[in-house]
């Protein structure tokens, strides 16, 4: 059981305040910013920060987490509106988004690589979940292939994103995902056209 309580509605505010803010200066390239300016362009006190955050790579960590947590909702809701191979297929260009994300995030990330946190592992383990969901789900629809795990296709999916340090590598990464995908469609008995 836990002690922990809901947040009150104005720190709940104040929290979401500092991981968007957060996340947008992380994303624009402001990874140096300090926690004193994060605080201030999300309108809240140093010490509102610190009382969410005990660390700056606590907020890091946060906004990350938050990340993952964003696109590991998205197969519930693929699945309730596409096909389910319809639903795998958007939910690996969705990787490629969040490897675009990881990209402009890295040298933030860079600070709690060097953590004990195992924020790293998790998110691999909640992707590769979230794979098996829709590849199961595909599978049952005889849409896609069975003999795929979620964590194999994740292994495949992170090579493919490994591009991210070349200019332009989102486009190419989409096509050679749209072939992964064909791969996963291959020796089914429903392939599109």
């Amino acid at each position: 059981m836990s002690t922990s309580r809901p947040l009150r509605a104005d720190a709940r505010r104040n929290r979401e305040a500092l991981l968007t803010t957060a996340r947008e200066m992380f994303l624009g390239g402001e990874v140096d910013t300090g926690v004193e300016e994060i605080a201030r362009q999300a309108g809240v006190s140093v010490g509102t920060l610190y009382r969410h955050f005990a660390t700056r790579e606590a907020l890091i960590e946060a906004v990350y987490r938050q990340e993952v947590d964003e696109l590991c909702a998205a197969p519930a809701e693929l699945l309730g509106q596409h096909t389910p191979d319809e639903a795998l297929r958007r939910f690996l260009l969705l990787l490629v988004d969040h490897a675009a994300i990881g990209k402009g995030m890295s040298e933030a990330l860079e600070s709690i690589m060097t953590t004990d946190s195992p924020v790293f592992d998790d998110a691999r383990t909640r992707m590769a979940q979230s794979l098996d969901h829709l590849l199961g789900a595909g599978a049952a629809a005889a849409t896609i292939r069975g003999d795929v795990t979620g964590r194999t296709l994740l292994r495949a999916m992170g090579g493919i994103c490994e591009m991210r340090a070349v200019d332009g590598w989102q486009e190419e990464a989409r096509h050679i995902t749209a072939i992964l995908f064909d791969g996963l469609r291959h020796g089914t008995s429903k392939v599109r056209a």
